[in-house]
């Protein structure tokens, strides 16, 4: 990274919930971001509204479930927008259900987003944030990658072996100056809890805020480059649900 140029954020999943609510506290913080979702009428709405405050902000739809086409879609989209300092890993979907009911195409459907989509936009982004000795990736976990809950096997296995991920990169990467942090929310009010393959009943006012998660990504992105946080769980005070 040159002084002269901005940091430069890449967020998944930055159509809604944390995803919006990160890109709004980066951009407040001056930094340009990079937008990525399935939804581009979402994205270039916030786009708009980003642009507004100052911040260069750029909008990619992508569907980072079809994960044999995420890596060069990625590679694609770093051509575009030139180099990133901040990889965001927050795209992901809710599935519950037994594990012995559970077909087996569903299965591969959560692991391929909550998890390979994510390894793939890693596999994106590490040479250019090598080949600059820098670099930050923060992985959205939750804490389903720290518990196991009934009824959410599969969304507790593609967590958990995103939190394996996320610590195997930080061991390589540390030697090429990349920070790499897990981030661990509790339940957040987002829209996840009304997707068709969730079917649960909370209180949702008890749960954390998207801004309230993303306050928390901002305050590991802001901390001087000679330091990580390389975990950080974030709980509703009624804690877990």
């Amino acid at each position: 990274m040159t002084a002269q140029r901005k940091l430069r954020a890449l967020i998944t999943g930055a159509s809604r919930g944390i995803g919006r609510a990160t890109a709004k506290a980066l951009a407040a913080s001056n930094i340009d971001v990079v937008l990525v979702s399935r939804s581009q009428a979402q994205l270039g709405d916030l786009a708009q509204q980003l642009q507004q405050q100052g911040v260069e902000a750029q909008s990619f739809a992508i569907d980072l479930s079809e994960v044999d086409q995420v890596k060069s879609q990625m590679g694609q989209l770093l051509a575009n927008v030139g180099p990133i300092d901040i990889l965001i890993n927050n795209a992901g979907m809710g599935y519950t259900a037994d594990l012995i009911d559970m077909p087996l195409a569903d299965w591969q459907r959560v692991l391929d987003l909550n998890l390979t989509s994510a390894f793939q936009c890693i596999q994106a982004v590490l040479p250019q944030m090598r080949s600059q000795q820098q670099g930050t990736i923060i992985n959205v976990v939750s804490i389903a990658g720290q518990q196991a809950f009934p009824q959410w096997g599969a969304y507790c296995a593609s967590k958990f072996a995103l939190m394996g991920l996320t610590k195997a990169l930080a061991q390589e990467e540390r030697p090429h100056g990349i920070r790499v942090t897990a981030v661990c929310p509790g339940a957040v009010n987002t829209p996840i809890w009304d997707t068709e393959t969730v079917d649960a009943d909370f209180d949702r006012t008890a749960m954390l805020k998207p801004e309230d998660v993303a306050q928390s990504i901002l305050h590991i992105v802001q901390m001087p480059q000679h330091a990580v946080i390389e975990e950080l769980v974030l709980m509703p005070n009624a804690g877990a649900f």
